[in-house]
């Protein structure tokens, strides 16, 4: 077997750790590029039957994150997604409020205090002939 000498041993490996990191990197790099952000939103929601929901209930969705009001008028939906940048509102006794920068909504969804000025959105509902309700966030 020949002998490797000292100059030679050190060629070889910083040759070799120097392939090993490239690799690596290429293998992270790839992995990056492959990333998917987010999985898909989901942009429907079953509800279930409007008897769960009795006149005068207002029902937070967490999932959503939106609140279903029913009234003597039918169901209305109000997104709880804040318009200035989009945190999740909490509800007040007297409407909503931001957590995040202070804005503050009123029970309807209007705009009380900035810094949002644009009122929470209405979320479209359908309900079939049986009494099944479903929200859509399109």
């Amino acid at each position: 077997m020949p002998k490797i000498n000292r100059r030679d041993f050190l060629k070889l490996s910083t040759t070799g750790l120097l392939t090993a990191s490239g690799l690596l990197g290429l293998g992270a790099l790839f992995r990056f590029m492959g990333y998917e952000s987010e999985s898909a939103t989901k942009l429907e929601f079953d509800l279930g039957e409007t008897s769960a929901y009795p006149v005068g209930s207002r029902t937070i969705l967490s999932e959503i994150p939106a609140i279903l009001i029913h009234t003597d008028s039918g169901f209305k939906a109000i997104s709880l997604v804040c318009t200035h940048l989009g945190c999740t509102v909490e509800q007040k006794a007297d409407g909503f409020s931001c957590p995040c920068h202070g804005s503050l909504y009123s029970d309807d969804g209007s705009v009380l205090r900035g810094p949002a000025q644009k009122p929470l959105p209405t979320l479209r509902l359908e309900q079939d002939a049986e009494g099944h309700l479903t929200l859509f966030l399109d």
